[in-house]
């Protein structure tokens, strides 16, 4: 159960950056869910640029392959802070932020049973 009260720790990076051979998105959504964090999202950009100033974008097709990541992570911000040192060590370029954010919900799914059951009330 998460408070009312979190933080959002949002990880901008770029499709093609890695971590020990794989996508370093994957890698920090899975040491996200080894640091029991949460949850994670990765969302892929259409378009944008970082501190080089090089457009990624889908409409030129040799850059379509390295278009930004961003990584959203919720959660209480003593875990966020203990959990940003650890993706510190393998970001070479990108940036991260944190923002104080109101949780409405965090509900994992029930059984079909219980779902039913709610209908029919």
């Amino acid at each position: 159960m998460l408070p009312e009260k979190g933080h959002l720790l949002r990880i901008f990076i770029s499709e093609n950056d890695k971590c020990n051979g794989r996508p370093l998105y994957e890698w920090i959504v899975q040491k996200a869910k080894t640091e029991n964090l949460a949850g994670a999202t990765v969302i892929r950009g259409l378009e944008g640029f970082g501190a080089h100033h090089h457009i990624h974008t889908t409409k030129i097709l040799r850059l379509a392959d390295d278009l930004p990541i961003v990584v959203e992570i919720v959660d209480t911000l003593e875990k966020i802070d203990a959990f940003i040192p650890l993706i510190d060590e393998v970001i070479d370029e990108g940036m991260a932020t944190v923002e104080d954010v109101q949780i409405r919900f965090y509900k994992s799914r029930k059984s079909p049973d219980s779902r039913k059951d709610k209908r029919e009330k």
